[in-house]
């Protein structure tokens, strides 16, 4: 057993860990595939090398992009250890535990919404938090947060989904472009009587479709999977589950229940980028009973002691220039 890892059986975690990545890897074949499939439509077997290329630079490139280029984008601040000595303390656990090259930087976004988001990869990594999370949740809860998002880093998530965007995208803009030829060539097709073949033609139009919801299912199993590496960090699946629970609860405001009555009934399991809170709580839930009993360590502590970061954020999220919205 791994004093680093309560109640963790090592041989546990590497099996979990490899299906997780075999699942990723053959998710990311199929995005793959159906890119590799329409360039094949479109320009033969040349094509077919194109998009091994376009897959190629995205595995080259994908990990280079500066986690303080993102931070500035949301218009997030460094948060220096005097200001949340407490927060630095669970991120450099958190980060001793999860073998990390050196802890994520800590970021605040002065922001009303309750969020967390990491970027990078376990060398250079950045974890912002949001002024309405911290002030929120407990040491406990946020515990548990902050766990889920430096597993992401740990599991490399945030490449693997770049990647995956990446594929979908580019599969977009192939089978708009194949339907813009069709479109264009459909006229003399008819008049000289030529053979349509309508697999291919289905295949350009519900490509993008199929790319984006193998997607979707990589990002649940990416997801499901930071929240049981999390609860396995921190030996304490009850406070990521708090969290989960607290964030949902008080996530929406008031205009929202008036006006949107029904935001929160959830679409289709098929098209959510996000599993539902219950089904992560509930599979919390069962990590608890495998993993056993045991006193959280930071159970008996309220919110985390903010100093110079003055009072809490009252402006509602709003969008920005960069498409962002915080």
């Amino acid at each position: 057993m791994n004093p680093l890892l309560p109640g963790i059986d090592p041989l546990v975690w590497q099996e979990h860990a490899w299906r997780n990545r075999l699942q990723s890897l053959f998710l990311l074949a199929v995005m793959g595939g159906f890119l590799a499939l329409l360039g094949w439509l479109l320009w033969g077997p040349d094509g077919v090398w194109m998009m091994l290329m376009v897959g190629a630079v995205g595995i080259a490139f994908g990990p280079g992009i500066s986690p303080q280029l993102v931070m500035r984008l949301y218009g997030a601040q460094p948060l220096r250890p005097e200001q949340a000595p407490e927060l630095f303390e669970v991120v450099e656990t958190l980060s001793r535990r999860a073998e990390l090259v050196r802890p994520p930087e800590l970021y605040w976004v002065p922001s009303s919404m309750l969020n967390a988001f990491a970027v990078g990869t376990p060398e250079q990594s950045a974890v912002a938090v949001t002024d309405g999370l911290l002030r929120q949740l407990t040491l406990r809860e946020l515990t548990g947060v902050l766990a889920h998002e430096i597993s992401h880093v740990r599991n490399r998530d945030l490449w693997v989904m770049s990647l995956a965007d990446l594929f979908s995208r580019a599969t977009s803009t192939l089978s708009l472009f194949g339907q813009f030829l069709i479109l264009v060539n459909l006229p003399l097709m008819m008049v000289y009587g030529a053979a349509i073949n309508w697999f291919a033609i289905l295949l350009l139009i519900f490509a993008p479709t199929l790319s984006a919801l193998a997607q979707l299912a990589l990002s649940r199993t990416r997801e499901f999977d930071a929240d049981l590496n999390a609860a396995r960090l921190t030996g304490d699946p009850d406070g990521l589950a708090s969290a989960l629970a607290r964030i949902e609860e008080l996530q929406g405001n008031w205009m929202e229940r008036i006006f949107l009555p029904g935001r929160r009934v959830p679409e289709p399991s098929l098209l959510r980028t996000h599993p539902e809170t219950s089904e992560r709580i509930r599979r919390l839930m069962e990590l608890k009973a495998e993993m056993g009993g045991g006193k959280p360590q930071y159970a008996d502590r309220g919110p985390v002691h903010l100093e110079g970061l003055g009072g809490p954020v009252g402006r509602p999220p709003r969008w920005h220039v960069s498409g962002l919205w915080h």
